[in-house]
């Protein structure tokens, strides 16, 4: 299920790094993001797009990872997958009764729920890939 999640944070697995600067992230306290250039330096990377300070402090320091200093690290494929799967196991799995219910965990990585009707789709899609 999370590569229907991470299919539309990738644009369909074309780039492991957020399109726009990051400047939108600049002084979003709720993201870390405390210092000056931190939108830019911790915006969307990986399968999971992780954002923000805070998350690439908690990532990095349960993945013994050195996300902080290194946050381009996130773009590698082998890193972005732990820091998928450690997103979703502390993330989106304690938050969410039902992994069919795709607005939910949508909800656990994008809160604004931007390519809801996409996420849907690609699960339907995969879904009936799987028959």
């Amino acid at each position: 299920f999370p590569v229907t999640i991470t299919a539309h944070e990738t644009d369909y697995f074309k780039t492991l790094s957020e399109y726009s600067s990051g400047e939108q992230y600049e002084g979003r306290k709720d993201l870390g993001n405390i210092y000056k250039g931190d939108g830019v330096k911790y915006k969307g990377r990986g399968f999971i797009q992780i954002t923000g300070r805070y998350n690439y402090t908690q990532a990095g320091k349960d993945l013994g990872i050195d996300l902080v200093n290194h946050p381009e690290l996130a773009e590698r494929p082998d890193v972005a997958a732990k820091i998928t799967w450690w997103y979703w196991k502390n993330r989106v799995r304690p938050n969410v009764a039902s992994f069919a219910d795709v607005k939910q965990v949508t909800k656990q990585i994008n809160p604004a729920l931007r390519g809801l009707e996409k996420r849907r789709q690609f699960t339907k899609d995969f879904k009936l890939a799987q028959k």
